[in-house]
């Protein structure tokens, strides 16, 4: 199989900055499981799989899914689930690929770390597979693009539509007279409202960098569009572009007015900080991913009965499509490092992720699995705005931490955090993040 050794230094050296650049997906914090280090492939008849299933209900989702293949598969082989912890798995990977010793099949996120993968030969197309496949017509159009790079599908998308959007405690919104915003100006209006009765906005622990990047990213997308972002990334244009200054701009005018907590910086999303605010109801609102339905209903099946959700609205003076949705309709992606009848098994089990039984499953564990027609499996009305809301977005943009080369993101988090600690202005974050940019398409050029 191809290996093309130039690109696993930068992957290598990318490893421990990609493993914490994360803003969703199935972490936990269970040991690895089966075989780690040495060779990532059993033996002849057998498929190691990759994944990042260690914690319910992740974790008995693809065990559903393996165990399926496994019992019912005509093909000879047998597929051995790995799951491993989500912050040390990204580093894992790259590892295993920098030794030339990559598992059959393995779980990851769509955007720049994968297409790194597929470029260092560790990944294959599978459209001949794909296109014969019933899941074809099965996958919502967005998330195959999700799967597809330089016009060829690598991957299987078979789990979560996460979006991001605002959550509110609706108890709070009817006490004061608020209605869903329409508009940025009309969501201003409530944090107004909110803050002068003493209730902070916005719920947000931004030690993690990637929850501030939420609001950045959809004001970017809001005062832009997406062209900006698309032009920049191919180098035909700059993150110093008006749309993003504005939305820095506007995340400084927020800072100031009290929108977010005291020691916004400092308060951590993984520790549930941001929640809690939520919880104690000393915060109104806050914007995250889709996947917090799940969070707030398995914590607190009476406080989630309070709780109802947005898109992040328009903005008035702007051109730019409001349908537009940042997310991923996806959120893992099985992407495969074999050929011949490996290969061919191998897919056979991704489709069992995607199998009525599993879907159904996932369904009834809090997930929305990114297929046609998911609505009327749905029951919770949350997930279903969430649902009519990526359907009916033109364009949804990948997480920029996803997205962009790890360096870049890097610099895209590191002076977004400095934007809200007031600590650099939006021009000085912007354009450090462009040398980041410069620098990789310089690279890559060489």
């Amino acid at each position: 199989m191809k290996r093309r050794n130039a690109r696993l230094t930068a992957l290598s050296m990318a490893a421990l900055m990609t493993a914490s650049l994360t803003a969703c997906g199935g972490g936990g914090s269970s040991e690895d499981g089966g075989k780690d280090g040495g060779s990532a492939s059993g033996g002849e008849k057998e498929i190691t799989y990759w994944n990042i299933g260690v914690e319910s209900p992740d974790k008995d989702i693809v065990t559903k899914a393996v165990e399926k293949f496994n019992s019912e598969t005509e093909s000879g082989y047998t597929v051995t689930s790995v799951p491993t912890q989500n912050d040390t798995y990204k580093e894992k990977l790259v590892v295993a690929m920098s030794s030339g010793e990559c598992p059959d099949m393995y779980s990851c996120w769509s955007g720049g770390p994968m297409y790194e993968y597929i470029d260092s030969g560790f990944g294959q197309p599978i459209d001949d597979l794909f296109n014969a496949s019933d899941i074809k017509d099965k996958l919502m159009e967005s998330a195959v693009g999700q799967a597809t790079y330089n016009d060829h599908v690598y991957a299987v998308p078979y789990q979560n539509v996460s979006m991001s959007g605002i959550f509110y405690n609706k108890e709070m919104f009817d006490k004061y007279k608020l209605k869903e915003p329409e508009t940025l100006a009309d969501l201003e209006n409530i944090c107004d409202t909110l803050k002068n009765n003493g209730i902070t906005p916005f719920a947000l622990a931004n030690s993690s960098k990637w929850t501030g990047s939420m609001y950045y990213m959809n004001l970017a997308a809001r005062y832009g569009g997406l062209e900006p972002f698309q032009n920049a990334v191919a180098g035909e244009g700059k993150f110093t572009d008006d749309c993003f200054i504005k939305a820095g701009e506007k995340i400084q005018e927020w800072v100031e007015a009290g929108y977010f907590p005291d020691g916004v910086n400092s308060l951590s999303e993984d520790d549930g900080q941001a929640k809690q605010l939520m919880y104690q109801e000393t915060a109104g609102m806050l914007l995250c991913g889709s996947w917090y339905t799940g969070t707030f209903s398995t914590d607190s099946a009476e406080f989630y009965e309070k709780i109802g959700w947005f898109p992040f609205p328009a903005v008035e003076e702007s051109d730019a499509d409001p349908s537009i949705m940042i997310g991923t309709v996806g959120d893992q992606f099985i992407v495969f490092n074999c050929e011949g009848e490996k290969l061919e098994a191998a897919f056979e089990c991704a489709e069992a992720h995607l199998s009525d039984e599993v879907i159904d499953f996932e369904v009834e564990n809090g997930k929305i699995p990114p297929v046609t027609g998911i609505e009327g499996k749905l029951s919770d009305s949350i997930t279903k705005e969430v649902v009519e809301a990526a359907n009916n977005a033109s364009e949804i943009q990948l997480w920029y931490d996803q997205y962009l080369p790890p360096a870049v993101a890097t610099a895209h988090l590191d002076g977004l955090q400095e934007v809200f600690g007031m600590t650099k202005t939006p021009q000085e974050a912007q354009e450090a993040m462009q040398k980041a940019m410069d620098d990789y398409l310089a690279n890559k050029a060489e």
